[in-house]
């Protein structure tokens, strides 16, 4: 979509008629110009209605993104962040990483937060791609600096998908829960996702790109598109969420979380990180990179984040990588 069409979907984000005269005059275009992008808005998937004498509204109000109201809601946390906010990106963790790869600017760069309102190729782990619809999601990474190198950092997906939890549950969301190493669930349906990308030297210092996607309000087109059971914030809350207030909370307990690990590591979140484990004490199967499976009994997680487990052969650890986890039986 291109900056007019933007224009456009916030004007109609409050659901309320807009004659296609005031639309015009708003965005300094000809009638038939606000037909157009009403027509690329449609082309996006959002339902955009037109009644004759009417005009132009949304089947339901949308938030878009403000960054003087996420800056609003994020409390003590505000000095630490630079909010950067645009419309279409291909991926935020891609845009970062590229700018994370000069060392010379990199430090400066600390704490740079980078908002999408649409990503066109969002990306998870194992080369899955991250699907959310315009206003349907909270979509966001997070560039953050750490004096040490990539090994104190084993465990940080563990600790962000925490922050992710804390976040969720100060919105209202009862029973989300943390499956190893970096989505969060609810009945075993996905609500959100983190990928973390790394730059740096292996002692460090080192940069850690922090992706995350939440699902606030997934349309059906789209769900049918996801090859796996998700929900959203909406459906789990029964009402309509402020994407600006959700990703002001999650950022809150975000950074909190940041500052303490680079302090201590993982190990004081671990309790509670267990505590909200899908998994623990299940048995599972993973996936492993080449193909193989490997079946046991989850007993937990050490403190550089490995997956501990019992199988036949005594207890093995398994490191955060390209590794699927799913339970042998879904509890009734």
């Amino acid at each position: 979509m291109n900056t007019k069409a933007f224009k456009l979907l916030r004007l109609l984000a409050d659901a309320e008629f807009h004659s296609g005269e005031a639309l015009s005059n708003l965005l300094d275009v000809s009638r038939a110009t606000v037909w157009n992008l009403v027509h690329e808005l449609r082309e996006a998937g959002i339902e955009v209605f037109s009644v004759t004498g009417r005009g132009y509204k949304l089947s339901m109000p949308i938030s878009m993104f403000e960054v003087e109201r996420i800056a609003q809601g994020l409390g003590s946390s505000v000095g630490k962040l630079q909010l950067e906010l645009v419309n279409g990106i291909e991926s935020t963790n891609s845009a970062l990483m590229l700018r994370a790869a000069d060392p010379v600017k990199a430090e400066a760069l600390h704490g740079i937060c980078l908002i999408a309102e649409l990503q066109t190729r969002g990306r998870g782990r194992r080369g899955r791609s991250w699907l959310a619809g315009i206003g349907g999601g909270v979509t966001f990474s997070l560039l953050w600096r750490f004096e040490q190198g990539a090994a104190h950092l084993s465990a940080l997906s563990l600790a962000v998908g925490l922050a992710l939890v804390r976040a969720l549950e100060e919105l209202g969301v009862e029973h989300a829960k943390l499956k190893w190493p970096n989505d969060v669930i609810h009945h075993h349906h996905k609500l959100a996702g983190v990928l973390i990308e790394l730059e740096g030297d292996v002692l460090g210092p080192s940069t850690a790109v922090i992706g995350v996607g939440i699902n606030v309000r997934l349309a059906e087109a789209l769900r049918a598109n996801i090859d796996q059971a998700v929900t959203d914030l909406e459906t789990l809350t029964g009402a309509f969420v402020d994407r600006n207030v959700a990703l002001a909370c999650v950022l809150r307990h975000l950074v909190a979380v940041l500052e303490s690990y680079a302090e201590e590591g993982f190990a004081p979140f671990k309790e509670s990180w267990l505590a909200r484990h899908a998994y623990e004490g299940r048995e599972v199967w993973l996936q492993l990179p080449k193909g193989e499976r490997q079946t046991g009994r989850v007993t937990g997680v050490a403190d550089d984040g490995s997956l501990l487990l019992i199988t036949e052969q005594g207890q093995k650890r398994y490191t955060v990588g390209e590794i699927s986890v799913r339970a042998t039986a879904q509890p009734k």
